[in-house]
């Protein structure tokens, strides 16, 4: 088995955002960066259809599949299935701070029950060959004390087997935020997260919240292990051309846009002609930003998003609104 490339740079998992259709996209901008599938709830998957769930594109890995939920049994389980579909690692969810999540007990609020994730943690691990990690906040609410996220992770560092810690470097407000409030308002704290590194030399702790640039990533790389990207790397997806560079020691060329749009038009025909109501905006609707910065990136998204185009169901609908950004910007 070939050896998966280091956690050094990674995309976070992003409800309706990350799903197999957009990790099919990123990988082919970048070979070497870990994506992450959406939070997945357990129970779905094991009392739903585990195709629609787990299936996922060959060479997308290193792949890992996020779980929410927060009873062991049920979290071993899905971890067993998300296994035997190749994911790399899987992950558990301590970070969201969604009503929906808040209600069924998981997500954020688990930072405050520190025993339970690490019963889920050691029940994941008990059932999979695999790393099983932890996406986290650095507190809850009003939790504004370094000593608050330090003890979780500790803790866990001792009562299971777990050595990698993904740290959203902000609090989440259960009460009064909304999800998207909570990715913004909450101050960012980035020097918590360096804190646990030096705190905990022999984890591998990967920072989060709000990194856009790669000279953010470099500066971060300089205190942490890895680092994931979320929203800039959905919205911009293009800044993940110099990644593999960068960070990772590659050599390859990057990928032109030109070749990167055929293998999208490819793929997308390939989806619809798949059937079972498969179409064209499944696809392209992960598309839209591919142009960033680029004359025409508005044509680009306008004609990818326009519902009287869209309703033909054409793969090559892609290839036209390329031509537009191509003539103007003098790459066609």
């Amino acid at each position: 088995m070939t050896a998966l490339p280091p956690r050094r740079l990674s995309v976070a998992p992003m409800l309706d955002w990350t799903d197999t259709h957009y990790r099919y996209m990123a990988r082919q901008i970048t070979r070497h960066t870990w994506l992450y599938s959406e939070m997945i709830n357990a129970g779905a998957i094991i009392h739903g259809d585990k195709d629609h769930f787990l299936k996922f594109n060959e060479g997308e890995q290193p792949v890992a599949l996020q779980l929410g939920g927060s009873e062991p049994a049920d979290l071993a389980q899905a971890a067993k299935a998300g296994e035997a579909y190749g994911y790399n690692e899987i992950n558990l969810n301590c970070g969201c701070p969604s009503p929906r999540v808040q209600k069924g007990a998981f997500g954020a609020c688990l930072m405050n029950e520190t025993s339970l994730v690490a019963d889920c943690l050691n029940a994941m691990q008990d059932a999979v060959r695999i790393p099983v990690t932890v996406k986290h906040r650095i507190g809850i609410d009003r939790q504004n004390e370094y000593a608050v996220v330090r003890d979780f992770v500790g803790t866990l560092s001792v009562q299971t087997a777990c050595t990698t810690f993904i740290v959203h470097a902000r609090n989440a407000w259960l009460d009064g935020l909304s999800p998207k409030e909570n990715r913004e308002v909450p101050p960012l704290k980035y020097d918590y997260v360096y804190r646990l590194k030096r705190d905990f030399p022999d984890l591998e702790i990967i920072i989060n919240g709000g990194i856009t640039a790669n000279e953010a990533i470099a500066a971060h790389l300089e205190h942490v292990d890895g680092v994931m990207v979320g929203r800039e790397a959905y919205h911009n997806p293009m800044v993940m051309r110099e990644w593999d560079r960068l960070f990772y020691g590659g050599s390859e060329a990057p990928v032109g846009y030109a070749d990167l749009v055929e293998k999208l038009f490819r793929y997308s025909r390939a989806h619809i002609r798949s059937g079972n109501g498969a179409t064209l905006r499944h696809t392209a609707r992960h598309y839209l930003g591919l142009m960033h910065g680029l004359k025409n990136a508005r044509v680009w998204r306008r004609m990818l998003s326009d519902a009287s185009l869209l309703k033909n169901n054409d793969g090559s609908l892609i290839l036209e609104a390329w031509r537009e950004v191509a003539k103007a910007n003098g790459l066609d």
